[in-house]
């Protein structure tokens, strides 16, 4: 409750984020080799976060937010460290994979989370080996580390980072640690360069995104193969609400004439060429030709790779093409009809209604492995798509692309029991192109196989997690069991008996057990599960008897438990009437003698003077002649003893006197 109020009542008074970075549409592209650093943090953030903690009644906000996004270049763990400048600051953060989703969907789609750590401890937090757990929610003294989450080839992801402390006081981020890669090594180059119907622009596109900031805004970046006509400006698409692009345009001074020409990459007025995330920069002397010819229309080019289960397509041009021409209902599109679907809509997201990009959207997921078509037609608006030349690309324009089986985490096994320990055979069919299978037994053991095996020691409850992919698509499964074959011998019985005593000895074994035997170490036996109760004969001195159970289930397994159990041969509550504190072994102490019976027992021993020179409630305890650490003198002491007898319940006081001899 305190905790709710808190986040609560730290937020009631915030805005609605409006810098670059603060919401997920305008996330910061961050990669794996640099250390991105947020000297301030704004204050806002209202928009509730659904995390799997959210299942306890908390709520969760974007409160004072800096969004991340970054791409898997190598599948494996992440690792990353949110290091405050104050320490003193408490930050959160959760990560979620939005792969052909729109970032916005972080903010009610509980199914994009991947990890996440919002504990209420200040200093540093992140995601490193330390972690046990993708989800660490909120409450203080909960680890500032969450375990390091897998990673996707290809998949796009989003990180939260939420500062909870209203203070504008900033932070870095590295990532490290992790086995996998959000790092692209791919060298920077240009894929194509179109001219644009005027004359005077032409439209250049990367093989990767780079930062708005390192393009100067002149265009001398560039260089233009024609030494009559020169570059004026560039402009990224998209930039004016982001922070990167994969394509820019470039202006002249004054129309080209028909003919062939070359853009050459070079370090522009800001000392630079393009930068990537990692501030990679792109080499000079790349080159990309292009030719001036009469109007064409623009080609439909490609589809980008698509991923598992696409229910999203996006669709290039070669050339920019007017956004206003593309129908919105998708109906510019249509898809072949073995691939299960349809289109249901289509999205530019356009600046200055150019775009060379369409998202068609389909009336759900393609789950199945096959080369698909994309076909232009003419749409409800009465044509297909128009360039920023009005020139209509023809109608039956055609692009393919693969997609992919979805792959299922199926997991069947079998067990073989054995006494000491089972072995459990696993199976997943595959099939669907599955070929990465990894597997974990109670969260400990793992194996890379198809088909493992794996020999369980302990009995009880066991967890068994897969997951599979066919370097795509990917699946996950868990399962439990519970291996009810362990057979362990043990009995109550009493530790002590008083003559005429009754033994009583119940067994307590775990296990599925069909036989009981019992050794009652005098010559006596029994083969009941509960042997009714017996007496030992009266020793003359305390003996001890050594009482055997062996337990056997229906696989012939056994085991065996011994205790001994004492018989003393009185058990009359007395206390000596002399004793010697020597050291000699003999009668060096004064106590309650044969007190086993002895409930609610108090001791006390009196010197002349009426006052208390010991006393116990434990009659194994004795009074060996010291007070305070002195030896006291000879002579006679009384004592006291005050129990209830525990057969009978029925209260004793006794008193009397003993001599100290030295």
């Amino acid at each position: 409750m305190i905790l709710l109020f808190s986040v609560i009542s730290g937020r009631s008074f915030s805005q609605a984020c409006t810098n670059l970075g603060q919401n997920p549409t305008t996330a910061f592209p961050v990669c794996g080799s640099t250390v991105f650093k947020q000297t301030s943090v704004a204050i806002c953030g209202t928009k509730l976060i659904p995390t799997p903690c959210t299942a306890n009644g908390s709520i969760f906000q974007d409160k004072n937010p800096y969004w991340y996004k970054f791409t898997c270049f190598k599948a494996g763990t992440l690792g990353f460290e949110i290091l405050p400048s104050n320490l003193s600051d408490d930050y959160d953060w959760e990560l979620f994979d939005i792969t052909n989703r729109d970032p916005n969907d972080v903010y009610t789609d509980k199914t994009l989370f991947v990890a996440c750590n919002w504990s209420g401890e200040s200093g540093r937090t992140g995601a490193n080996p330390s972690g046990t757990s993708l989800t660490v929610c909120e409450g203080i003294g909960m680890p500032l580390f969450s375990k390091m989450p897998d990673m996707i080839v290809g998949h796009e992801y989003l990180l939260l980072v939420s500062h909870f402390t209203d203070t504008q006081s900033g932070y870095s981020l590295s990532f490290g640690g992790g086995s996998g890669s959000i790092t692209d090594s791919t060298a920077s180059a240009i894929t194509s360069t179109q001219p644009h119907c005027d004359g005077k622009t032409i439209s250049i596109h990367l093989n990767k995104k780079m930062r708005c900031n390192s393009l100067a805004a002149d265009g001398s970046d560039f260089e233009l193969s024609s030494s009559n006509i020169k570059i004026i400006k560039a402009t990224g698409v998209n930039c004016g609400n982001g922070f990167d692009m994969d394509s820019l345009v470039l202006q002249f001074d004054s129309p080209l004439p028909p003919g062939s020409y070359t853009i050459t990459t070079k370090k522009g007025s800001d000392s630079n060429t393009l930068l990537d995330y990692c501030e990679a920069p792109m080499s000079e002397g790349i080159t990309g030709s292009f030719t001036i010819t009469s109007l064409q229309p623009a080609p439909f080019d490609s589809i980008s790779a698509v991923g598992c289960s696409p229910i999203q397509l996006k669709v290039v041009f070669r050339k920019p093409i007017l956004c206003a021409s593309v129908a919105p209902n998708g109906s510019d599109f249509t898809i072949n009809a073995a691939s299960g679907v349809t289109i249901t809509g289509a999205a530019t997201g356009c600046g200055n209604n150019i775009t060379s990009v369409v998202t068609l959207t389909l009336s759900g997921p393609i789950n199945k492995q096959g080369t698909q078509q994309v076909t232009l037609v003419k749409g409800s608006d009465g044509n297909t798509i128009l360039d920023e030349c009005l020139q209509e690309t023809p109608v039956g324009s055609m692009v393919s692309f693969s997609t992919y089986d979805i792959v299922k985490a199926t997991i069947n096994y079998t067990i073989g029991y054995s006494c000491s320990a089972d072995t459990a055979k696993f199976l997943n069919p595959g099939g669907n192109g599955i070929n990465q299978w990894s597997w974990k037994f109670n969260e400990r053991a793992a194996s890379n196989q198809q088909n493992p095996v794996y020999i369980y020691t302990q009995f009880g409850q066991q967890k068994v997690q897969l997951t599979v992919s066919n370097g795509v698509c990917r699946d996950s499964a868990e399962i439990s069991f519970v291996l009810d074959n362990e057979l362990k011998a043990n009995f109550s019985a009493p530790s002590l008996l008083c003559p005429q005593d009754q033994a009583v000895c119940k067994d307590t074994s775990i296990g599925k057990i069909t036989t009981w035997n019992w050794n009652f170490g005098n010559g006596t036996a029994s083969i009941l599960q509960n042997p009714p109760p017996f007496l030992y004969a009266p020793p003359s001195v305390s003996q001890t008897y050594y009482v055997t159970l062996v337990v056997q289930n229906s696989q012939n397994c056994s085991d065996t438990l011994t205790k001994p159990i004492r018989v003393l041969s009185n058990c009359y509550i007395d206390v000596a009437t002399a004793f010697t504190p020597n050291g000699d072994g003999l009668n060096d102490y004064l106590y309650p003698i044969n007190a086993f019976k002895a409930n609610n027992l108090l001791f006390r021993v009196y010197n002349r003077f009426g006052q208390i020179v010991f006393q116990t409630t434990d009659f194994t305890q004795k009074w060996d002649g010291l007070f305070k650490g002195l030896p006291q003198e000879s002579g006679t002491y009384a004592w006291t003893l005050q129990y209830i007898y525990a057969d009978t319940g029925e209260p004793f006081f006794k008193k009397g006197t003993s001599v100290l001899i030295r």
